[in-house]
């Protein structure tokens, strides 16, 4: 199940990163690509616990 919850997360983080950087203040945007790629470590994870069945 945990695979399941960190690849929701990461989705979640990566759609609302990617939202930030369409702002016009520069500091949203850096925000947004640190979220975006915090999402893409949280697929990762989810990821690489399916392959090992949850033992991450």
């Amino acid at each position: 199940m945990g695979e399941l919850k960190d690849k929701a997360k990461g989705l979640a983080n990566e759609a609302a990163g990617e939202a930030k950087q369409h702002s016009g203040d520069p500091g949203t945007r850096a925000e947004g690509r640190a979220q975006e790629r915090k999402g893409e470590a949280q697929n990762l994870k989810g990821k690489i616990k399916g392959a090992l069945g949850d033992k991450v």
